[in-house]
């Protein structure tokens, strides 16, 4: 019989590849023992996981994904889609914001950022998530966000006029950048802010 669930590293993170005839509830306990069996391998990394094999609905990823962080002691960023145009955005800026931000210069939140939430950083940030109406981040270093931008966002707060604010889209309150407010751009599949 083959293995239920093999997994693979990629660039992003691992991808997980299901057997797709095995019943769902057969394939949890097989995905908790394949994934205590390897915690070691992940020492509590953040990372982001691409799922293959077989779709699941939504609250059945959920469910896979939370058996996943609790036997393997990871945290994920996020599930990224196979072969979606949402895959490729969430790629293309996981990508960019590889580049811009280094792994030791940089952090990730994974969450949605809802009212009234301010989430402050002395480094640059990857939000994977969305900025409501009502909260606000603020950052001496660039903010990049997954998802739309609807609350404010501040930049270079220490005064770093060469920051940048990215995200999927934008309908800010306000965004700013050191001293700056500045409106967002649209650039092909993602809005940006810098100073020019």
């Amino acid at each position: 019989m083959k293995d239920p669930v093999l997994i693979k590293s990629n660039k992003y993170g691992i991808t997980i590849y299901f057997d797709p005839d095995m019943p769902y509830e057969e394939l949890l306990p097989e995905v908790r023992e394949k994934f205590e069996s390897s915690a070691h391998f992940f020492n509590h990394a953040d990372m982001a996981v691409e799922f293959e094999g077989r779709t699941f609905t939504e609250e059945e990823e959920q469910r896979m994904a939370e058996v996943i962080q609790d036997a393997a002691k990871i945290r994920i960023l996020c599930i990224i889609e196979k072969n979606t145009y949402t895959e490729r955005l969430h790629k293309r800026m996981l990508d960019e914001s590889l580049e811009t931000i280094h792994e030791r210069d940089g952090q990730f939140y994974k969450g949605t950022l809802r009212r009234r939430q301010i989430l402050e950083s002395e480094k640059s940030i990857v939000i994977v998530g969305d900025v409501e109406e009502g909260a606000k981040v603020i950052s001496k270093g660039n903010v990049v966000v997954t998802g739309t931008i609807y609350g404010t966002v501040v930049a270079g707060v220490a005064g770093d006029c060469d920051a940048v604010i990215a995200a999927l889209h934008m309908r800010p309150t306000k965004l700013r950048i050191g001293d700056n407010e500045v409106k967002p751009v649209i650039g092909g599949s993602y809005s940006w802010a810098k100073l020019s």
